[in-house]
């Protein structure tokens, strides 16, 4: 009976363990400080000129009147992109990328839905929007500033420059290129046409409201992140930086940096890392921007300098941001954030994408893996049950030995471990496949909740979603009542499917157990019924599946150890009888 509350113990720490792991990390190894910048790097063989700050580019953040998407999109000073896998349009007044679309992730469920609108232009509800400018002796170009194209419309095979000459003779331009994917590239170029020198910094902007950010959780990160040196910054949150200002990262020049969702990712990439600092800060109502600002050069007549930075605004899709990283952009598979099992969390991610591609449905790829895991555990299990076999032999001996030294709990132990040694037995065999599943299950959630492969992938009949809950709530008579329980009371199919199948495996434990023991087991089923109902439905799917392949292996490995349904019977039967001799 004590090796059992110890492996009942055992078993509640390691998910505790499991579970809390991220965020205790997150506790005792809290993100960079807000540290002052890097030391702006000065080309010029002058004497350097003074670098101006991310605070000095400025710029409005949120309040003002309201403005309407679709008549903000209707501006006929517009550049149109059009590329595989983006739409949208470049905002000339002011050289904004302030309308982006994706191709190939919708809104919602339905056909009818509207494509992602990841950028939207300032004043929108979901304003939201990258910007590349220049400091002019230490003064930004107008947010009104019209720039010239030179062509209409954006795509794979025909960049477009925008160009402006100032009255003191800089000429400003930018000329965007796309590739197949997420990326576009816009350098940054002045050239000084005019009489006397000039000190100028490009830099590159990401505004963005929170108002409609993904939820910041303890196992995903939503907010400003970056790769800078060698470390990845999830953080800081929302809050935080709205409490603090602004935020200067501590890790080193800026590899990429900007704001993530679960989903979605803005990020800039600058090309020349050393000679950039990066920086986030808070412009009130909600509103955050991440900065990017080059090192400031003195630009002689005739002279001209050239910047390139990258701007990824896409799906943060596993493959996509690792083949940017195999290209040269460092930690990029790092913006979603695996956590600390991403060594377990991105396999599962791959598996599952295969099976997918092989099956053509994500639930079944879902069942498809869980037969996997068993089938891999299968051999485990067998020396589980052996070694239940075997606890069951030893014991009469066991009593015995523990009726000998009832008053000696030391000397009873050493006995009882002597006895296990002599007849070749591990009393932790048990709970091993126990132990392996908690990793596998956080696993599986995790790459259910961050991989936007298994966004919107339906199952059958009523599931549409298995990154959602069940939408078939119980509560509710499956959507004929006009409401929707909340939380763990929003019980749907999957998560009744999850006690019944979890309360007949429990039934068909072979170990027994007390009273105590009993009661807590009877009662688990049905509290993690309640646990689990606002959890994704394929994460409930995989556990229900398991929980019938448990069913089919204990009924095969009981065949196999007739003593250890015989004892269970015999079980059964004297706990029956105590119980009715109690009352």
């Amino acid at each position: 009976m004590d090796n059992q509350r110890n492996l009942l113990l055992a078993v509640a720490l390691s998910g505790l363990l499991i579970l809390g792991w991220d965020m205790a990390m997150r506790v005792f190894y809290p993100q960079a400080s807000l540290s002052g910048q890097p030391d702006a790097v000065a080309t010029s063989s002058e004497a350097a000129p003074a670098a101006a700050s991310p605070a000095a580019i400025g710029g409005a953040g949120g309040g003002g009147a309201p403005v309407d998407l679709d008549a903000a999109l209707a501006s006929p000073e517009r550049v149109r992109i059009d590329a595989p896998r983006l739409e949208g349009s470049i905002n000339l007044v002011g050289a904004r990328l302030d309308d982006i679309e994706l191709k190939d992730h919708r809104d919602a469920l339905g056909e009818d839905s509207r494509p992602v609108q990841l950028f939207a232009p300032q004043g929108t509800s979901g304003q939201y929007f990258a910007e590349f400018g220049f400091l002019a002796n230490g003064q930004r170009l107008p947010d009104d500033l019209q720039w010239q194209a030179s062509g209409t419309t954006l795509t794979t095979s025909t960049p477009v420059t925008l160009t402006h000459t100032s009255e003191d003779g800089l000429t400003y331009s930018i000329t965007f290129s796309i590739d197949d994917n997420y990326m576009i590239d816009a350098v940054q170029s002045v050239e000084n046409t005019g009489t006397a020198g000039a000190v100028v910094q490009p830099f590159a902007l990401i505004n963005r409201t929170s108002a409609n950010a993904s939820p910041s959780t303890f196992n995903a990160h939503s907010g400003p992140m970056g790769a800078f040196g060698d470390t990845v910054e999830y953080g800081p949150d929302y809050d935080d930086l709205a409490e603090e200002g602004s935020h200067t990262p501590a890790g080193g020049a800026p590899d990429w940096f900007g704001f993530s969702d679960i989903y979605w990712l803005s990020a800039l990439v600058p090309t020349d890392q050393k000679d950039a600092t990066a920086g986030f800060r808070s412009l009130g109502n909600d509103i955050y921007r991440a900065d990017l600002i080059y090192a400031p050069q003195t630009l002689a007549p005739g002279a001209k300098i050239s910047r390139d930075t990258r701007l990824f605004a896409g799906a943060k899709e596993s493959v996509v941001l690792g083949d940017y990283e195999r290209a040269g952009i460092e930690n990029f598979g790092k913006a979603i954030d695996w956590g600390w099992f991403e060594w377990f969390v991105k396999p599962m991610v791959w598996l599952l994408r295969t099976l997918y591609e092989f099956v053509g449905n994500f639930g079944v790829a879902i069942i498809l893996l869980t037969v996997i895991i068993r089938g891999v555990m299968f051999p485990i299990a067998q020396k589980q049950f052996a070694s239940m076999a075997a606890m069951r032999a030893v014991q009469p001996k066991m009593k015995a030995l523990q009726e000998r030294y009832k008053d000696d709990k030391q000397k009873q132990q050493q006995e009882v471990m002597k006895l296990y040694k002599d007849e070749g037995i591990n009393p932790l065999a048990g709970c091993l496949p126990i132990l392996i599943q908690i990793p596998i299950f956080f696993a599986l959630y995790k790459a259910l909740i961050l991989a936007i492969e298994m966004r919107h992938k339906p199952f059958v009949l009523w599931i549409q979603d298995l990154s959602a809950p069940d939408p078939a709530k119980i509560l509710n008579l499956f959507g004929l009542l006009p409401f929707d329980p909340p939380g763990f009371l929003g019980i749907g199919v999957l998560a009744v499917l999850l006690g019944i199948t979890m309360w007949l495996t429990f039934r068909l434990n072979p170990t027994a157990m007390d009273p105590v023991q009993q009661q807590i087991f009877s009662f688990m089923p049905w509290i993690l019924m309640f646990v689990m109902a606002p959890f994704a439905a394929g994460l409930l799917l995989y556990w229900v599946t398991s929980n019938l392949l448990t069913l089919a292996q204990q009924s095969y490995l009981y065949s196999k150890h007739p003593q250890l349904r015989a004892q269970a019977e015999k079980d059964k039967a004297d706990q029956a009888l105590a119980d009715k001799r109690k009352g």
